[in-house]
């Protein structure tokens, strides 16, 4: 499940919470080694609680550990960008990208 996206389509009651929708999914049916709660779950990127009520069109999302450290990816990408430079004979100072 590392690099997929799991989906699922749901039809609920106006007033319906995360916690139901998440429930009718049946996500932990097919994912009994995920804790939903133990990262958080959340609305459009925005972390939300169990109760928070849905409105219409909304999606759920339930979130997962970092498999990097965004930071470090970034200084990364950067050595390598400054290093392809520095082969062209256009080298910077290691502060600038």
């Amino acid at each position: 499940m590392r690099d997929s996206v799991w989906r699922c389509d749901l039809a609920l009651a106006p007033g319906a919470t995360v916690a139901q929708a998440l429930a009718a999914s049946d996500f932990a049916r097919h994912f009994p080694d995920i804790d939903i709660w133990a990262l958080g779950v959340g609305i459009y990127g925005k972390r939300v609680s169990p109760g928070a009520v849905l409105a219409d069109g909304d999606r759920v999302e339930i979130y997962r550990a970092l498999s990097f450290d965004p930071k470090e990816s970034r200084r990364r990408r950067a050595e390598h960008r400054r290093a392809a430079q520095a082969q062209q004979g256009r080298e910077r100072p290691p502060g600038l990208l």
